[in-house]
């Protein structure tokens, strides 16, 4: 039996965030592939981190710039190794190819950080979101994990294009693996039943806050439109100043973290996702999909989404054209029974596990017999393997000596 250890930056959290789900699908993968599984991280387990007993998964705090994690690399020495983002490959990776050569390394980048990060500056600047991707240090630092890496879990169509068309990277080392998702339509109250719109997303995630301040600037005339609507905003680690903008004069209402996303969805009738940046599947856009919910959003929201198929609603890029679309999608029943349908097509045709499982199966197989010869046409891999982690390495190793020091 094959032993995965999964180097997490947080402990998953699959009602709190995508990246949370994402990490549990992984974990549902190798458990249904036999393999024993091993979780480590150095950050504390949270009121909302998924139980990892359950799903039989064994584990382990570590400390950071520490020895000891030396030890626990050797004495588990598994087959394949999970890192959760670049900066987990950056903090470890060079321990593990170190101590455990032979082991597969996997990076699941979750989304293209550098990217969400340019985009991100760009918006506060003022800038197009899109208009010049920033080679910035985080550029440099998560093509070189990328590289160093075996296999790279890409969750988004167009970060698939962007490194293989843009920036050369070999589709050899390069998986496209999205988010999954179900329909089951059995349970999805209609049209009448509903009422109000709906957002959602972790308050700590930048790109979910400025989406909230946006609809805080959009209501107003919605609200004009549409007199017995309400704005009802959920999502984890609400903060004093999200709070603030909770009015429950304008009908706009602040909620906090939602108990069941099945449950907030399934009496909402649109979701509304003014998204202005950022990178990736949007979970609440798909969750709202599987769930029968039309949505309102933006081309960043979309990015990497439907390919050619009809969205679940309305793409907008305009505030006039996206104030219209959700108040045309709330009011015209028609309309918003077809965008449903849109939905739940676009989860059939390209979010369904049955459509990546086996290939990445096979991806997993062939690269773990032949790691070797796989490793040796990676030759951009190979050099900063021996290169750039030097650096890191070594620093490391310092500060691991000093905090010696300091406990003495």
């Amino acid at each position: 039996m094959k032993h995965l250890l999964i180097i997490g930056l947080v402990l998953p959290e699959p009602n709190s965030t995508a990246a949370g789900k994402r990490m549990l699908q992984l974990i549902k993968f190798f458990k249904n592939e036999n393999y024993t599984i091993s979780f480590l991280s150095a950050a504390n387990n949270l009121e909302y981190s998924a139980s990892l007993d359950e799903w039989e998964v064994r584990y382990q705090k570590i400390e950071l710039n520490d020895a000891s994690f030396e030890g626990v690399l050797a004495q588990l020495n598994p087959d394949v190794v999970l890192f959760d983002r670049f900066v987990t490959e950056e903090q470890f990776g060079w321990k593990v190819a170190e101590i455990c050569p032979n082991a597969m390394r996997i990076l699941d980048t979750e989304d293209l950080h550098f990217l969400r990060k340019s985009r991100e500056n760009a918006f506060k600047k003022g800038k197009n979101p899109d208009a010049e991707l920033e080679l910035s240090d985080v550029f440099k630092r998560e093509m070189a994990s990328i590289f160093r890496c075996d296999l790279s879990l890409i969750i988004s169509e167009y970060e698939m294009y962007l490194l293989q068309d843009k920036f050369n990277v070999s589709p050899t080392i390069l998986f496209y693996l999205p988010l999954f998702a179900t329909v089951t339509t059995s349970e999805i109250p209609e049209f009448s039943r509903r009422s109000n719109f709906v957002s959602i997303g972790n308050f700590l995630h930048e790109p979910n806050w400025q989406t909230v301040l946006k609809l805080k600037q959009l209501w107003p005339e919605i609200k004009k439109r549409i007199p017995k609507a309400e704005m009802h905003i959920y999502g984890a680690y609400c903060t004093d100043k999200a709070m603030q903008l909770n009015n429950a004069a304008q009908g706009f209402l602040v909620k906090g973290r939602a108990n069941s996303v099945e449950d907030v969805f399934h009496s909402s009738k649109i979701l509304l996702a003014p998204i202005p940046f950022g990178a990736g599947i949007k979970g609440k856009l798909l969750d709202a999909m599987r769930l029968g919910l039309p949505s309102v959003t933006t081309y960043w929201g979309a990015e990497g989404m439907n390919g050619d198929l009809p969205w679940n609603g309305e793409i907008c890029t305009h505030n006039d054209d996206f104030i219209s679309s959700a108040v045309q999608l709330y009011l015209d029943e028609e309309r918003w029974i077809q965008a449903q349908k849109n939905g739940f097509e676009l989860v059939k045709k390209r979010f369904d596990e049955n459509i990546f499982i086996p290939l990445f199966r096979l991806k997993i197989q062939e690269i773990y017999r032949n790691l070797n010869a796989h490793r040796q046409k990676n030759f951009l891999g190979q050099i900063l393997q021996h290169h750039s982690l030097q650096s890191t390495k070594y620093l490391g190793k310092w500060i691991e000596e000093k905090n010696k020091k300091i406990g003495t």
